[in-house]
């Protein structure tokens, strides 16, 4: 294996682990959670997806990794309790699809990953950016996945305490960021792995299989026994070991992704 590459592309940071041969092979870009693994180089080390013959280019969230301010997580947590919606995931995953073209074009000029169609994977919210980059852009893909994501972005809101108090843009914001209601698009773009955790937040079991009955055949689930919502233990910043369940899904997301790489041949 190929020691991590470490950059930035167009601002954003990016851990890069490269194929065997370190040459040139498709590309497949991801995106972290904001639970453990809440850096790009702690996902990186949690699903590396080693024995595919492609480019893995973990991208960093907003405020979080490189990005977080003084070296911590404070000034992110700060904005989710004063408004978990309008000033933390919302922003974050519209920031985080938004400054991707750029990011893209500059990976493209940094590394041998030639120009056809990626593939795409996130992790919780970093879910939200994958799904969000299916449905609301036109960058081809050959294939996408997501873990323990964030499907609904009411679900994510109803895990904090108290009741959100919805008006008329927030409700616009939350609701942009249901992908069920979007499978149509989503199931137009690409095939889609969705990997739900048995141990997950039930409301997110509950996502995950309502996407993948609306994209029908364009879509598998894949059940983790034994997995919960994170996928290394705390802080998840630095690298880590995975947890155990995690080589399930990390065998299952090589499979995936190495049989549509066939496809593109």
């Amino acid at each position: 294996m190929h020691p991590p590459i470490t950059g930035t592309a167009a601002g954003v940071p990016f851990t890069a682990l490269p194929p065997a041969g370190n040459g040139p092979a498709p590309l497949i870009v991801t995106w972290h959670m904001l639970d453990p693994p809440r850096s790009d180089a702690a996902f990186a080390a949690a699903l590396p997806m080693n024995d595919l013959p492609a480019w893995r280019v973990h991208l960093g969230m907003p405020m979080c990794g490189a990005r977080m301010v003084d070296g911590s997580m404070d000034a992110g947590w700060k904005l989710i309790q004063q408004d978990v919606l309008m000033s933390a995931m919302y922003p974050f995953v519209r920031q985080a699809t938004e400054e991707f073209p750029a990011a893209l074009a500059s990976i493209r000029a940094q590394l041998p990953v030639g120009d056809g169609p990626i593939g795409v994977l996130g992790g919780s919210l970093g879910g939200a950016v994958a799904l969000r980059i299916l449905a609301d852009t036109e960058i081809p893909v050959f294939a996408g996945a997501v873990v323990n994501a964030a499907v609904r972005m009411r679900s994510v809101i109803d895990l904090f305490p108290g009741d959100y108090p919805y008006d008329a843009e927030s409700e616009k914001a939350v609701d942009s960021l249901d992908f069920v209601a979007k499978a149509g698009v989503i199931a137009g773009r690409a095939p889609l792995l969705v990997v739900s955790g048995e141990l997950d937040h039930p409301a997110f079991r509950d996502d995950a299989v309502d996407l993948v009955d609306a994209l029908g055949d364009r879509s598998e689930l894949l059940s983790i026994p034994g997995l919960a919502h994170p996928l290394v233990e705390e802080p998840g910043i630095e690298p880590a070991p995975p947890l155990p369940p995690v080589r399930e899904v990390d065998a299952g997301l090589t499979a995936w992704f190495r049989r549509h790489l066939a496809k593109t041949g």
